[in-house]
């Protein structure tokens, strides 16, 4: 059947084509033009994806109706970085920096420990709470990392747990080396035995490429691992320090890079030359006290920005990617319209997704309903639950009110 969603307030497809999709200088909501807002909209979802966009006085008819009541409605958040898979809790972890003690990657140790001693049972649980939490306030597309498990076992396991939620599962075995472990000789289980064992569960191969994790060389040579499994590179880098991970991103041609919380000028210069998205996770800063990342200044050089919530039990447990574009708006210097773009569009590029994070004939329907009757609220009202119903591949996934 097809639905016909009309009442609209305000639409915000992220498609300039759309009729009615134009720059909003008068107003601030969109001077850019990113957005592709359409007031008094309408459209048509039909076999699970977008068949029309426009104004609501040229709406087609259709089998069904939803009537938006005036309320905004946005794309889904495509969540480009994540790490639900893990048992365990650190909040005192949380406290302890909350009272001054520095953040560092020791933690994870904490987490894998509990996660190898948790059965597949409860880790599906968890996941699966974890989604329906972040399905709740919007995130209609995510991605998934293993990386607290650091066996060939319990990394296959993960994998294969997070599979059960998403097609973008990324291979993490590279997180950090495990205690009592020789450097080399984890590296060599990374790329071997264990990579073998997780890459028919994952898209992607990811490093922890920073102090106290992986260096560059380290990185370089489990990406070429990946690589030949068929696996699509990540990176984690520039979170603690200064480094080469994000030039080594830029020179392989990844289609991003996370973190990027300290970066140099031929850093940033890299990021522009190669097309490579820098990935920004205000929570983490918001959770371990760090600097937050000139985003601001990036978007001015031309770097592509994506944001996502790297929803993980240590430095950023947060499933909530308003609150990432409330924390982009207000610490990092982004216009609302870019972060509401970096969001969902640009958390799709990062994904290498056509499919969804814009409203247009063809995409996937996921779509969200807010309270309110435009985006800006997601920035203007933070920590609010705006979020009033959500469609996922044209079907309802969230109530509808």
């Amino acid at each position: 059947m097809s639905v016909l969603v009309t009442g609209i307030g305000e639409l915000a497809t992220n498609d300039v084509t759309v009729d009615g999709g134009r720059p909003r200088t008068d107003d601030h909501r969109d001077p850019t033009g990113l957005l592709g807002l359409v007031d008094d909209a309408a459209l048509v979802i039909e076999g699970g994806v977008i068949a029309w966009v426009g104004a609501a006085g040229d709406a087609p008819a259709a089998d069904t109706a939803y009537d938006a009541g005036g309320r905004a409605v946005i794309p889904g958040y495509v969540d480009s970085h994540s790490h639900l898979v893990f048992s365990g809790d650190r909040a005192q972890e949380f406290a302890a920096r909350m009272t001054g003690e520095p953040y560092s990657a020791g933690g994870i140790r904490t987490t894998v420990a509990a996660t190898r001693a948790a059965t597949d049972e409860q880790l599906m649980s968890h996941v699966a709470r974890l989604v329906a939490e972040m399905r709740a306030q919007g995130t209609t597309s995510l991605e998934i990392k293993s990386g607290y498990g650091l066996t060939v076992h319990d990394e296959a396991r993960s994998l294969a747990v997070a599979r059960q939620f998403t097609e973008d599962t990324t291979f993490l075995g590279a997180h950090v080396v495990p205690d009592d472990t020789d450097p080399d000789d984890y590296v060599a289980l990374v790329t071997g035995p264990m990579l073998t064992a997780g890459a028919p569960h994952a898209r992607w191969i990811d490093v922890f490429c920073e102090d106290g994790a992986f260096d560059v060389d380290q990185a370089r040579a489990i990406l070429a691992a990946g690589a030949e499994h068929g696996l699509r590179g990540r990176l984690h880098a520039n979170q603690l320090t200064y480094g080469g991970g994000v030039k080594l991103a830029a020179e392989l041609g990844l289609v991003a890079v996370d973190h990027c919380t300290y970066l140099a000028d031929d850093d940033v210069s890299a990021l522009v030359e190669s097309g490579t998205i820098a990935t920004l996770l205000p929570g983490v800063e918001f959770s371990t006290r760090q600097p937050y990342p000139d985003a601001r200044a990036l978007l001015d050089a031309g770097v592509r920005v994506a944001l996502a919530s790297d929803c993980n039990p240590g430095s950023c447990f947060t499933s909530s990617m308003a609150l990432c574009i409330a924390l982009a708006v207000r610490e990092m210097g982004m216009r609302p319209a870019e972060a509401l773009y970096a969001a969902t569009a640009m958390g799709a590029q990062a994904l290498d997704r056509a499919d969804v994070g814009v409203i247009a004939p063809g995409r996937r329907a996921d779509l969200v309903v807010l309270d309110a009757p435009s985006y800006l609220h997601l920035a203007y009202r933070p920590g609010v639950p705006l979020v009033t119903g959500v469609w996922q591949g044209g079907r309802p996934v969230a109530p509808l009110s």
